[in-house]
C-alpha cells in the first residue's frame, strides 16, 4: 500500500487566503451537512479567525454550520478549545501565572538584585523586556543552564556583563517563585498543551477534519503539532505564501545553516527574508518544500498569477537581485499596483482617505488600509469622518492616548509634581473631570486659575496654591481673587489626590525623583524668619497596591463612574484592578513620583479596540490584524524605513552574540515577518502603496520593500490625480496675506500717560505700544514658566527695596535679605540651584561697592520710589531703583540690571533713555524726596564681566568720549527724543506702525497679533 501524502498545502500571495481556504474546505467537507461542523480550523489569532469566518459566510450559498475556529496564539488556550487541548481524563496542567503577576514579581526580583540602582518604574519596564526574553527562550526550548555554558564573558562590555549577571540571578530565583505560586509560565503551559494534543492526535486522530490555516509560527511545539496534523488522514496544513517556485539556490541560502565542522563558524541566516520563518518551520517539521502542494482553488478577490511571480521576484535574497535584469517582463510588472509618494504625512492621510472614499462609489467594492503607523491610521479615520464615514481601526488605540488613560496619567503627574501648575491645570481641564451640566462653569473656574498661575511656579502642594492666591502684587489681585472664589470647590475634589502625596503610612528608601531633587535644592536658609514653612517631606515609599487603590478612588471622586464606562474605561478599570491585586508582589517601595512612568509603561502596552460599528466595506488594520485579510483595494500606508519595516526592538538583557550562541531568533527576524505581511497584502486585485517624503521632524527614507519594487519594475505607476485632489481638498481659493498694520486712532482717543519704560517701545514698535495701552492686551507669562530675566529683575528689586526700607541700606544686611528670597518655597528650585551662586557673588559686590562709595562721600538718598511729571502735553511717570547724593552734591541715578545693560549704540540712537528720563523727572521735582541736578547715570549689572559677577556701566562720559553722551547733555537729549515721540504718536496723528525699528524692538509678545510672518520681508 502506497504511503499517504502529507496534507501540506500553500496558498500563493496573489490569492485571497481566507476566501480560497473557505471555498476549498466547503468543497472537501461540505457535501455532508455536518462535515464542516465536525472539523476544527486552527488559526494564528482571533482576527484571522474572524476573517475566515467572514470568508465562509461569503462562500456559502445558504445556511452553513461552521467548523470550530481556534486561535492557537490565545493565551488561554485550554479555555478556547475546551477538552480538545485539555481533556478531562488527562492529568491537569498547572495554571499559568498571570502576565501582570509575573511582571510584578520579576520587577521585584530586579530591584532586589540591583538594590537602589533601579527605580520601581524602570524595574517594571525592564521586567517586561525580561519576560519577553524568557518567553523566547522557552519558545525555542533553550534551557536556562545554557547561559552558564557560554564562554563569552570576557568578550562582553561591562554593560552586558552586568545585564547578564542580573539575568542569571533572576533565572535562579524565578523557578522558586513559580513553585511558591504553584504555577508555570504561560509559554510553558501552551507548549505542554500543544505537545499533549499532538501526542493524543497521533494515537487517536479526531473524527472530523483538522486544518491548520495561516500559521507561520516556527516554534518547535507548533512545528511538532503541524507535523502530526499533516500526517493525519483528515489533517490539512495550509501555509500562506510559501515560495514553492523559488530557485533552489536561493532557498538554500536562507538558512538555517549548520556550523563548519572544522572552524565551528556558521553562515549567517537571512532572517530578514519573508520566507525564512516558513523554511525554518518546514525544517522543524521534517518535511521538504517539494512535499507542499498548491491549494488549487480560486476566488473573486484574487489577483493575477503574474502578480504572484512579480512578488516572488521582488522578494528575492539580496545576493540574487542581479538576476532581475534577465527576468521576462511578466515577472517584473506589477499590474494593478500603484504607488503614491507625497510630501507630508498629512497629504498621505488625505490621499488615502480619498482612495477609500472613492471605493464606496462602486456598489459592493471593499477597501482596507494596512499600516503599522497608528498616527496615520487615526488621521485617515478622521478624514473619513468628515464625510460621515466611520472606519474602525482594528489595531485599536493605546490606552495612554484615550480619555481614561490620560486622566489617570494626569492624576499621577499631579501627584508626582506635587500639584505643579501645568500638571494641575492639565488635570482640572481634562474632559472627564466635572463632565455634565456643570462643565461650563467648571471650565470658567479652571481658566481663571490658569490666569492666576501664570509665571514662575508657586510653592508645592495644595497649600502652595492657597498661598499663591492669597499673596502677590496688586497688579494680579483681581485675577487672584476671581480664581480663589472657584478654587475652594476644586480643592475639595483634590483632597483625596493630595493624600497620595503624603499618605499616612511609612515606606522605605524609594521616592519620586522630582520630589527628592526639589528637597535637595532647599538651602539651609529656608528656615529663616519671614519665610513660608518648609514643604512637607515627600512620601518615601509604600506598597503599589495601596497607591493604585487611592488612585482609583481619586479618579472616581473627580469624574464619577463616567471614567469607567465604555470600552476604554473598562480596560483602564481592569488594568487597575489587576495592578491592585498583583502589585503586592511587585517592588516593595513605590513612591508617588514613580506612578506616572510606571503607569505610562503599562498603558502603552494596552490596546483598546473599538466596538464593531464602522462602515462594512472599509477597514483599517495593523500588521497583525491584517493577516489573512483581503479586499478589492488594499492600501499599504507608511512605507518608510523604520515604520514598515520597524526598527528592531533592542534586547536589554542578552547581547546579539549571546542570542546567536543560544540559538534565539535575531532581533532582525521581525523584519522578515513584516516582509511576509507585505508580500501577502500585495496579492489584492488592486493595491495602492503610499509614503511621505518626511515625517513630523525630518526627511524619511523609503522602505526597502518600496525600493525593491521600484527597482524591479523600473518605476511603479502613480494613481492619476489622487495627489492633486488631496492637495486641492483643503486649498483655499485665494491667498490674502496681511499687510503691515498701522492703526491710526483719532488724537483724542490716544493715551495721555506714559511711563519711562514705555517710551522705547513707542519709538521702536508703535504697534506694540498701541496693543498694550490702547487695546489693553497684556502679554501672559507661560504657566509654570522658567524664571525670566524680567522675573529675576523683579525679585532683585524687591530684595533691594526691603533692604532699603527695613535695613536702611546697611551693607551687612543685604546678603541675608537675598538668602531669604532664595529660600522662599515659591522660588523655583532651578533658579535656586543655578542662580544663587551668581546672585550671592553679585550681592556681595554691591555691598562692597556701597561701602567703598560711602567712604568716598557718596550716600544713598532713596530706593524704589515712583514719581510723575506733566510735560509735553502728557504725564510722564517713572520709578527709580536708587538715587544717590554724590560728593559734589549732584544726583546719581542708578538702575539695577540682572543681565547686560543697554549698548552705547542704542542710547546714542535715542533708545534706552530711561536713566535720562528719570533724571528729568528728578530735576523738575517729580519725586517727593529728591531734588537737585543729575549728572551721574549708572547701570549696576549683576551679570558677568571680566570673570566676576557685578559691574558698573554708564551711558555718559565727559565730552562724549567712547561713543557715549556728555553728562551735561544727557537729560536734554532724552527730553528731546521724548518730546518728538509724544508729538508724533500721542498728541499727533502718526499711525502706530508695526516694527518701525526692528533692531530696537526685540520683544515678540505682539508678533502674532500683528501677523508678522505674513508681511515681514515683503514690505
Amino acid at each position: 500500500m502506497a504511503e499517504r501524502r502529507l496534507g501540506l498545502y500553500t496558498i500563493p500571495p496573489h490569492r485571497a487566503f481566507a476566501d480560497t481556504l473557505a471555498i476549498g474546505l466547503i468543497r472537501r467537507f461540505g457535501r455532508d451537512r455536518m462535515g464542516l461542523a465536525r472539523g476544527v480550523v486552527l488559526v494564528p489569532n482571533h482576527r484571522a479567525g474572524r476573517a475566515i469566518t467572514d470568508a465562509f459566510v461569503r462562500a456559502s450559498e445558504g445556511g452553513l454550520l461552521l467548523p470550530r475556529i481556534v486561535a492557537i496564539g490565545d493565551p488561554d488556550l485550554d479555555e478556547a478549545v475546551g477538552p480538545l487541548f485539555d481533556p478531562a481524563d488527562a492529568d491537569p496542567v498547572p495554571p499559568a501565572v498571570p502576565p501582570l503577576k509575573r511582571r510584578m514579581i520579576l520587577a521585584r526580583l530586579l530591584t532586589e538584585a540591583r538594590g537602589d540602582a533601579i527605580e520601581p518604574a524602570e524595574a517594571v519596564r525592564l521586567a517586561g523586556e525580561l519576560g519577553r526574553t524568557l518567553d523566547q527562550m522557552q519558545v525555542e526550548e533553550v534551557e536556562a543552564s545554557a547561559l552558564r555554558d557560554l564562554e563569552l564573558a570576557a568578550e562582553l562590555s561591562d554593560h552586558w556583563q552586568s545585564a547578564l549577571s542580573t539575568f542569571e540571578v533572576v533565572l535562579d530565583r524565578w523557578p522558586g517563585e513559580l513553585a511558591r505560586l504553584g504555577m508555570i509560565d504561560m509559554v510553558e503551559r501552551r507548549r505542554m498543551l500543544l505537545d499533549r494534543t499532538a501526542a493524543s492526535w497521533r494515537e487517536r486522530p479526531p473524527e472530523g477534519f483538522v486544518c491548520v490555516a495561516g500559521v507561520t509560527n516556527s516554534s518547535p511545539p507548533i512545528a511538532r503539532l503541524l507535523r502530526v496534523v499533516a500526517e493525519m488522514p483528515r489533517g490539512l496544513v495550509v501555509l500562506p505564501g510559501l515560495a514553492t517556485d523559488m530557485d533552489e539556490a536561493q532557498w538554500a541560502s536562507l538558512g538555517p545553516h549548520a556550523s563548519d565542522p572544522v572552524t565551528g563558524a556558521r553562515m549567517r541566516s537571512i532572517e530578514t527574508h519573508p520566507q525564512y520563518h516558513l523554511k525554518l518551520l518546514l525544517d522543524r517539521m521534517g518535511v521538504n518544500r517539494a512535499e507542499v502542494a498548491a491549494w488549487r482553488v480560486a476566488s473573486e478577490l484574487d489577483a493575477t498569477p503574474a502578480r504572484g511571480k512579480a512578488i516572488a521576484s521582488a522578494m528575492a535574497p539580496a545576493a540574487f537581485t542581479h538576476l532581475w535584469t534577465t527576468l521576462p517582463g511578466g515577472q517584473r510588472r506589477f499590474d494593478g499596483v500603484r504607488a503614491l509618494e507625497v510630501a507630508t504625512p498629512a497629504e498621505e492621510a488625505q490621499a488615502i482617505a480619498l482612495a477609500l472614499r472613492e471605493v464606496l462609489e462602486l456598489p459592493g467594492r471593499t477597501a482596507a488600509l494596512v499600516t503599522p503607523d497608528r498616527n496615520l491610521a487615526r488621521r485617515v479615520a478622521a478624514h473619513c469622518a468628515r464625510w460621515g464615514v466611520a472606519v474602525d481601526d482594528s489595531a485599536g488605540q493605546k490606552l495612554s492616548t484615550l480619555p481614561p488613560g490620560t486622566l489617570l496619567l494626569a492624576i499621577a503627574d499631579a501627584i508626582g509634581q506635587r500639584f505643579a501648575p501645568m500638571a494641575l491645570l492639565t488635570l482640572l481641564k481634562h474632559p472627564l473631570v466635572a463632565a455634565g451640566e456643570g462643565r461650563l462653569a467648571w471650565l470658567e473656574g479652571a481658566r481663571a486659575l490658569d490666569l492666576a498661575l501664570r509665571g514662575p511656579r508657586p510653592g508645592p502642594g495644595l497649600e502652595g496654591i492657597d498661598a499663591h492666591l492669597r499673596e502677590g502684587d496688586k497688579r494680579t489681585a483681581r485675577v487672584r481673587e476671581t480664581a480663589a472664589a472657584w478654587w475652594s470647590e476644586a480643592r475639595a475634589r483634590l483632597e483625596g489626590i493630595a493624600a497620595l502625596s503624603s499618605p499616612p503610612w511609612k515606606g522605605g528608601a524609594g521616592g519620586g525623583s522630582s520630589a527628592r531633587d526639589t528637597e535637595a535644592l532647599v538651602p539651609p536658609t529656608s528656615a529663616a524668619p519671614g519665610l513660608h514653612p518648609p514643604p512637607t517631606p515627600p512620601f518615601q515609599g509604600g506598597e503599589l497596591s495601596s497607591l493604585i487603590a487611592m488612585l482609583r478612588e481619586a479618579a472616581t471622586t473627580l469624574c464619577g463612574d463616567a471614567v469607567w464606562s465604555r470600552a476604554d474605561g473598562r480596560a483602564a478599570a481592569q488594568l487597575l484592578a489587576d495592578l491592585e491585586i498583583e502589585g503586592a508582589d511587585g517592588p516593595r517601595h513605590v513612591a508617588p513620583g514613580d506612578l506616572l512612568p510606571l503607569l505610562r509603561t503599562l498603558f502603552e502596552e494596552v490596546s483598546v479596540r473599538p466596538p464593531q460599528g464602522g462602515h462594512p466595506r472599509l477597514a483599517i488594520y495593523g500588521l497583525i490584524e491584517a493577516q489573512l485579510q483581503t479586499a478589492d483595494l488594499m492600501v499599504l500606508g507608511g512605507l518608510n524605513e523604520g515604520v514598515w519595516p520597524a526598527l528592531p526592538a533592542p534586547d536589554p538583557w542578552l547581547a546579539p552574540r549571546i542570542r546567536s550562541e543560544l540559538g534565539l531568533p535575531s532581533l532582525e527576524r521581525r523584519i522578515g515577518l513584516a516582509a511576509h505581511d507585505f508580500a501577502m497584502a500585495l496579492g489584492a486585485p488592486e493595491v495602492l502603496l503610499t509614503r511621505a517624503r518626511r515625517d513630523s521632524s525630518s526627511p524619511t527614507i523609503a522602505s526597502r520593500f518600496w525600493l525593491r519594487m521600484e527597482a524591479l519594475s523600473a518605476g511603479l505607476e502613480a494613481p492619476k490625480g489622487l495627489a492633486d485632489w488631496a492637495r486641492a481638498l483643503d486649498r483655499p481659493d485665494a491667498y490674502a496675506p496681511a499687510t503691515r498694520p498701522a492703526p491710526n486712532p483719532p488724537v483724542e482717543a490716544r493715551p495721555r500717560k506714559i511711563s519711562v519704560t514705555e517710551v522705547d517701545r513707542l519709538k521702536a514698535d508703535p504697534y506694540a505700544f498701541y496693543a498694550r495701552r490702547m487695546l489693553g492686551l497684556m502679554p501672559l507669562d507661560p504657566v509654570d514658566a522658567d524664571p525670566t530675566p524680567a522675573w529675576r529683575g523683579t525679585a532683585v528689586h524687591a530684595v533691594l527695596q526691603a533692604w532699603s526700607e527695613q535695613d536702611q541700606c546697611r551693607p551687612d544686611a543685604l546678603k541675608p535679605r537675598a538668602l531669604v528670597m532664595l529660600g522662599d518655597a515659591r522660588t523655583h528650585p532651578v533658579l535656586r540651584a543655578l542662580w544663587q551662586p551668581r546672585l550671592i557673588e553679585a550681592i556681595d559686590w554691591i555691598a562692597g561697592e556701597l561701602t567703598r562709595q560711602r567712604d568716598e562721600g557718596r550716600a544713598v538718598i532713596d530706593v524704589e520710589q515712583a514719581g510723575k511729571l506733566q510735560i509735553a502735553g502728557v504725564t510722564l511717570s517713572g520709578k527709580y531703583d536708587r538715587i544717590d547724593r554724590m560728593p559734589d552734591g549732584t544726583l546719581g541715578i542708578v538702575d539695577y540690571k540682572t543681565g547686560t545693560p543697554p549698548s552705547n549704540k542704542a542710547v546714542t540712537a535715542g533708545y534706552s533713555l530711561q536713566l535720562g528720563l528719570i533724571g528729568l523727572i528728578a530735576e523738575r521735582g517729580g519725586f517727593e524726596r529728591v531734588d537737585g541736578i543729575a549728572r551721574t547715570f549708572e547701570y549696576w549689572s549683576l551679570g558677568r564681566n571680566a570673570g566676576k559677577f557685578g559691574f558698573i556701566r554708564s551711558p555718559v562720559a565727559p565730552e562724549g568720549k567712547g561713543g557715549k553722551i556728555d553728562p551735561d547733555d544727557f537729560i536734554a537729549t532724552a527730553f528731546d527724543h521724548f518730546q518728538r515721540s509724544v508729538e508724533q504718536w500721542l498728541t499727533g496723528e502718526e499711525p502706530f506702525v508695526a516694527k518701525l525699528q526692528p533692531e530696537y524692538a526685540p520683544y515678540a509678545e505682539y508678533d502674532q497679533l500683528m501677523r508678522l510672518d505674513e508681511w515681514y520681508g515683503r514690505e
